[in-house]
């Protein structure tokens, strides 16, 4: 209540405080006040509501109904003030601000570690929580209010969820350089289909695509190995001769490095995987959580420049 002693009047103050200790001395302590001061700015309270707050009990105070209701008044007020007091201190570093982020895996490869330590340098107080999940769960933790900040790919049109930025992005196979197939720059998903290959389980949205495919081709061929990760299906292609699908979010380090080749699908579905950054329609961002998505955004146009594509899913 420091704070708020130099911004709300000090009967509110003084009040608030009595009702705490339910004594007007045992107030005057904490406040380190004079009680006849807080007496007086108690009694110009009653006389300027025209209300009495407090029955007299022995050496004590009780509140009235009409007393009841003011602090009620009083603790919300402060409450939103102490809120609003830590989001400011988050923004000079004093205290630590609390950003809630969802994000699917490919994203926490490279992508998300990069621009959370751009952040923190800028803003070493904000603590910054990342969950893991994928992208329908993604969607359900922002319009829930259990984060703040999503990273997800396809999301869907639903009431509370807006998209705030996105990228279409290309699908491609993922293969270890000696597979017979990194010698073909442009791969359809059936050649892949020919060889060992790995799916994204149900639910992640690089299934839907490649689903879209999968039920117009002739015959289907036998999955060799289905997994919700993506760094697990990376792996698996990184060592043996398995061919793995996803966008190249996540394989940054391997196709630097020359672990893994990309190549791009031609069928039409898997054209463009839609990159996106989701945050709530329905409640504004707060202080700590506004400015990691400005920075988000902020990098990302630099790392995923716009297309003709992008602006068109855009103004669509």
């Amino acid at each position: 209540m420091d704070q708020a002693r130099h911004l709300y009047g000090p009967a509110l103050c003084y009040f608030a405080a009595a009702a705490d200790a339910g004594s007007i001395r045992a107030a005057a302590r904490e406040l380190n006040v004079a009680s006849s001061a807080v007496n007086r700015q108690i009694l110009w309270l009653e006389e300027a509501m025209d209300l009495r707050l407090f029955e007299r009990v022995g050496r004590g105070v009780r509140l009235t109904e009409a007393g009841e209701i003011l602090l009620a008044h009083i603790r919300r007020s402060l409450s939103d003030f102490e809120a609003t007091t830590g989001e400011l201190d988050a923004l000079k570093g004093l205290r630590r601000g609390s950003v809630a982020v969802a994000s699917v895996e490919s994203v926490c490869e490279s992508l998300l570690p990069s621009i959370v330590n751009d952040f923190r340098r800028k803003f070493p107080g904000i603590h910054i929580a990342v969950n893991v999940a994928g992208s329908d769960a993604v969607n359900r933790a922002i319009i829930a209010g259990e984060a703040d900040v999503g990273f997800t790919f396809d999301p869907t049109r639903e009431h509370g969820l807006s998209v705030a930025f996105q990228r279409d992005l290309p699908i491609g196979a993922v293969m270890n350089p000696a597979h017979v197939l990194s010698r073909t720059e442009r791969l359809t998903l059936a050649q892949c289909l020919a060889h060992p290959f790995c799916l994204p389980s149900e639910g992640l949205s690089l299934r839907k695509r490649l689903d879209a495919v999968l039920v117009t081709l002739p015959s289907r061929h036998k999955t060799y190995v289905e997994a919700n990760s993506l760094r697990f299906m990376k792996a698996l292609a990184r060592r043996g001769d398995v061919v793995a699908f996803q966008t190249r979010i996540g394989l940054e380090e391997e196709l630097v490095q020359g672990s893994l080749v990309f190549r791009e699908l031609e069928d039409q579905p898997l054209q463009h995987d839609r990159f996106s950054v989701v945050i709530s329609s329905n409640r504004a961002l707060g202080l700590a959580s506004s400015m990691f998505f400005d920075h988000v955004v902020n990098a990302l146009r630099k790392q995923l420049p716009s297309t003709d594509a992008d602006m068109a899913s855009v103004e669509a």
